[in-house]
C-alpha cells in the first residue's frame, strides 16, 4: 500500500520532503507533482525502479526517460550541451520544456535511448519539486504518468492513490497542470520540436 503525503504546494513541509528523499534513497518509486501533471520517479541507481516505470506505463526500453534536474549547473553533468544550444536551453529553464540531448558518461547505460544514446533532461518551474531535487542531490528518474490507453497525464493525487495503490510507494498530493512539457530533440545540429506542450515550441524552431 502506497504512502500517501499532502505537501504544501507553495511552502513545503521540510519534515515531509525529507520523507520523499529518504524514500528515493531507499529506492522507492514515487508518483509526485511536476509543472506538467504528475510523473513516476526513482533514484538513478534504482534499477527496479526503471523496470517499475516501464511496466505501469507500458513502454518498452526505447522510451526516452527525462532526467528532473535541479538547475543548468547539474543538467550539465548529465547530458553534452554544445554552444548553439547551451543559451537557448538555459534561457528557457526553468519551465515546461524537456529536453533530449546525447548522454554523459554519469548516466547509466540502462537510462539511455540503447541506439542514440541520448536521455531527456529538464528543469521544472515547480517549487515542491525544487525542494525535493535540492534535498536529494542529484535528478530524478522520470517518466509522465500516462497509462496505457490515455493520452493524458494524471493531474490527481488521489486518484493515482486509488489506481496504483500496490505499484508504487509513495503517492504525493500538490498542485499540477494537465498541459505536458514541449520536448525538443537537440540530439543533432538542430533542433527538432518532437511534441508541442506547454512551453513555447516557437522559439526552437527557424
Amino acid at each position: 500500500m502506497a504512502r500517501y503525503l499532502d505537501i504544501h504546494p507553495d511552502n513545503p513541509q521540510p519534515r515531509l520532503v525529507t520523507q520523499v528523499v529518504q524514500a528515493l534513497r531507499d529506492d522507492a518509486l514515487i508518483a509526485y507533482p511536476t509543472d506538467s501533471g504528475y510523473a513516476l520517479g526513482a533514484q538513478l541507481g534504482n534499477r527496479d525502479g526503471r523496470d517499475r516505470i516501464l511496466s505501469i506505463r507500458g513502454l518498452d526500453d526505447r522510451h526516452h526517460f527525462t532526467l528532473m534536474c535541479r538547475d543548468f549547473s547539474q543538467l550539465g553533468q548529465f547530458v553534452h550541451v554544445d554552444n548553439s544550444a547551451f543559451r537557448a536551453i538555459k534561457s528557457a529553464t526553468p519551465g515546461p520544456y524537456t529536453f533530449i540531448l546525447p548522454a554523459t558518461g554519469e548516466v547509466p547505460k540502462r537510462l539511455m535511448h540503447p541506439k542514440k544514446r541520448t536521455v531527456g533532461v529538464r528543469i521544472p518551474d515547480h517549487t515542491l519539486v525544487s525542494a525535493i531535487l535540492e534535498e536529494l542531490g542529484e535528478p530524478i528518474l522520470t517518466s509522465t504518468l500516462i497509462l496505457p490507453g490515455e493520452t493524458e497525464a494524471r493531474t490527481m493525487g488521489w486518484e493515482i492513490k486509488e489506481e496504483l495503490d500496490h505499484v508504487v510507494d509513495v503517492v504525493i498530493e500538490g498542485e499540477t497542470t494537465a498541459e505536458p512539457t514541449t520536448v525538443i530533440d537537440w540530439s543533432g545540429s538542430e533542433p527538432e520540436v518532437v511534441r508541442r506542450g506547454a512551453g513555447d515550441a516557437g522559439r526552437f524552431e527557424a
